[in-house]
């Protein structure tokens, strides 16, 4: 049985609403990212911008109605999600499977210029840390020079950062509200979707590539700013946070 339309919005309606029970102000996090792309690629006719660890393409889709006139490539190591996004999204971005840092990956995604712009939404800090260099280091030589990284993520405080650890205390209560509204939980969306027969491909796909569920690697935001330097970006800093949700921006 195949994936139809209508399940694929259904599901990606219910991702949609689980995920702001994780990410603080994330439609206003979507906005500064998509400001941030807009700017660098202005003088572009036709700027072709990567978006890492797309999931279903929540952020591609959003990119895609800012920017009419973009190229976006999303890619996302998770068959579920990409089989979502390719049916729900598909006017909106070229969709591709790789594992982001993995050695190679970046050969999957057929670029036929450079990058103008790359962009992720809570996805890196997924990243064990020598992926996560890899990764850096990849982008660094797919990007023009003058282009973006965007990333939108969770940072964790610094040990013995009094204010960050505070901010991210009145993050998580925030977040706490956010749940308690009763809007269904990351574990409970891929126990249902698991349950939907037009999934079972994808699902068994995912199986047999052996895609866990990810922990954050623990790295500060500090820690990716010395990491995006090292790897060849000229500037890195965050644009917009809330505790230990940022948006950083790193110019090659």
């Amino acid at each position: 049985m195949g994936l139809s339309l209508a399940r694929a919005a259904l599901w990606v309606r219910r991702w949609e609403r689980q995920q702001q029970r994780y990410a603080i102000d994330r439609e206003e996090r979507f906005t500064v990212v998509a400001d941030a792309v807009e700017k660098v690629t202005a003088d572009q006719p036709r700027p072709l911008v990567l978006d890492l660890g797309c999931g279903p393409g929540s952020l591609a889709a959003r990119l895609a109605g800012r920017l009419p006139g973009a190229e976006i490539v999303a890619v996302d190591k998770d068959p579920v999600l990409l089989a979502l996004g390719q049916a729900h999204h598909a006017t909106a971005a070229r969709f591709v499977e790789a594992p982001v840092g993995a050695a190679g990956w970046t050969r999957a995604l057929g670029l036929d210029r450079p990058l103008d712009a790359a962009v992720s939404a809570t996805a890196l800090h997924c990243l064990a840390p020598d992926a996560l260099r890899r990764a850096y280091r990849d982008l660094a030589a797919l990007l023009r020079p003058g282009g973006v990284l965007v990333n939108s993520d969770r940072f964790r405080s610094p040990r013995g950062d009094r204010a960050a650890e505070v901010a991210a205390q009145v993050g998580l209560r925030r977040a706490e509200r956010q749940r308690a509204a009763g809007r269904e939980d990351w574990a409970s969306w891929w126990a249902a979707a698991a349950a939907d027969p037009e999934l079972s491909d994808p699902f068994a796909a995912r199986r047999a590539r052996h895609t866990p569920h990810s922990v954050h690697n623990g790295l500060p935001l500090s820690h990716h700013v010395r990491l995006l330097r090292r790897a060849g970006f000229r500037h890195a800093a965050a644009v917009w946070q809330f505790g230990e949700d940022a948006v950083l921006v790193a110019v090659r």
